[in-house]
């Protein structure tokens, strides 16, 4: 009998907002939207990188990564999402629960490293203009990059088996849009304290070590522009890696809202909005902040359409 019931959650019920069912239509067409216009965006993004000459540089080709996992944040998230509001509510299995918490957490992963690493390009290209390319070659860009991605998927693993081997006898309802960390941990009826032990120990690699290669970055950065003479060659510094410092603002805002900010006492429907930042719309806003702050970009886009 005992064993039955720890066994009894095969499926799990997300129960989404909860509200009037025409706002809940005009939500879901805004989420549709949004989507399609994240896929859209970053598949532009992707495609001028792989075949302009002119962005054939190493930052580039870090955008064009991250342009990956936001289509891969955006794509574990939202379809199901949409299904969830569709259906004001919606059951998903415990596997598909789990896979989609993995891949969540895996692919934002990769983004924070992605985000470190774009900060000290932008570092050698300030700071140590003449190492450029010795530094930065495309051998080295391409390594930078498999570690960031296996580093992102090997880690989540380890806490995600770790969370599938707890017991779960009940409930399984989670109050929110999405199988995410929080609300899906609040379904064990086993000890969490080692997941949440893991947690924190996981954060150094996957949080300290990128915020603080981005703040010593970006701190020699800004004294590098600050001992440079004219107000023009200050500007032309600043506007390299402002789209960076702008995404890698929103990013960080929107998780450190979530996870680190205690949500205890907080409103669930504010939680669920919080989180719709960092799953729906920050992926959506990264292409449009990278491509029309930037000339290359643009001139890319148009050479695209005079030859079609």
């Amino acid at each position: 009998m005992l064993e039955n019931n720890l066994t009894a959650v095969i499926e799990i019920i997300l129960l989404g907002f909860q509200i009037s069912q025409e706002l809940e239509i005009f939500i879901f067409c805004l989420l549709l939207v949004i989507y399609c216009g994240t896929i859209c965006g970053n598949l532009l993004i992707i495609t001028l990188v792989s075949t302009s000459k002119n962005l054939h540089t190493p930052m580039y080709f870090f955008i064009s990564q991250l342009s990956i996992t936001d289509i891969l944040v955006i794509t574990d998230i939202v379809p199901n999402m949409l299904h969830v509001l569709l259906n004001n509510g919606a059951t998903i299995t415990f596997v598909g629960c789990i896979t989609q918490l993995y891949f969540l957490g895996a692919s934002e992963s990769v983004e924070c490293f992605l985000l470190a690493v774009m900060s000290y390009d932008r570092y050698v290209a300030i700071c140590k203009p003449l190492h450029y390319n010795v530094i930065m070659k495309s051998g080295h860009c391409v390594i930078l990059t498999i570690i960031c991605w296996v580093f992102g998927f090997s880690i989540v693993l380890i806490y995600i088996i770790t969370i599938a081997k707890l017991n779960y006898c009940g409930p399984n309802i989670i109050d929110h849009l999405f199988c995410d960390f929080v609300p899906f941990l609040e379904l064990a009826c086993s000890d969490t304290y080692i997941v949440h032990l893991e947690v924190y120990l996981l954060s150094i690699p996957l949080l300290l070590i990128p915020i603080t290669i981005i703040v010593v970055s970006y701190t020699c950065i800004v004294l590098a522009i600050l001992r440079i003479s004219s107000s023009t060659g200050r500007q032309k510094a600043f506007s390299t890696c402002s789209s960076h410092l702008i995404v890698v603002s929103l990013f960080f805002w929107t998780i450190f809202s979530i996870y680190v900010v205690p949500t205890k006492g907080q409103l669930s429907i504010i939680s669920k909005i919080i989180s719709l930042l960092y799953t729906v719309f920050t992926p959506f806003f990264n292409p449009i902040i990278y491509s029309l702050r930037n000339k290359d970009f643009i001139k890319a886009i148009k050479k695209h359409v005079i030859r079609m």
